[in-house]
Order: C-alpha cells, then sequence, then structure tokens
C-alpha cells in the first residue's frame, strides 16, 4: 500500500472507515448503482462532520493529537450510548 491508503485505512487517524467501507459494499452489491446507496453516503457524511467538528474542538481546547486515537474513540461513543451518526 502507498503512503496515502495507509493514512486512509489507520483506525487512529480516520474515525469512519466502518462507514466507508459499508459505502463500498453497497456501491459493489448494486453495481455501482449510485441512488441505491445514498444511507450509506449519508452517514459516512455525518461520521466525517461529527469527527471533524471534535478535531476542530480539541484543537481550539489544545488538545493532542487533534484527532483521538481509536481506543479514546470509542471511550467517547460508549459515553454517549453509541454512534449519534
Amino acid at each position: 500500500m502507498d503512503k496515502n491508503t495507509r493514512k486512509l485505512r489507520n483506525q487512529d487517524i480516520n474515525p469512519c472507515i466502518d462507514e466507508s467501507d459499508a459505502s463500498h459494499k453497497c456501491l459493489d452489491a448494486s453495481s455501482y448503482n449510485k441512488s441505491m446507496c445514498s444511507a450509506y453516503f449519508q452517514r459516512y457524511k455525518n461520521c466525517r462532520k461529527y469527527w471533524h467538528n471534535i478535531m476542530l474542538q480539541r484543537r481550539r481546547d489544545g488538545v493532542k493529537p487533534d484527532m483521538p486515537t481509536a481506543a479514546e474513540r470509542q471511550e467517547l461513543l460508549a459515553a454517549i450510548g453509541g454512534k449519534p451518526y
């Protein structure tokens, strides 16, 4: 894998791997008919928006790293009762 692909597949960097994989699976299953996968695309967009806002807030607060690690994200999601997106 090249550097960019490894970065996108890194659980600590990309919090929306599951949503991305689900949308790709939907596209594969529906012969790339995008209209059949709009719910998956929306879930991915919501995921990215949610974690982007978390990242911005952490930057404002001076918390490093900007993006919580995979373990921290699991704790955050468990504290609020699951994925809000």
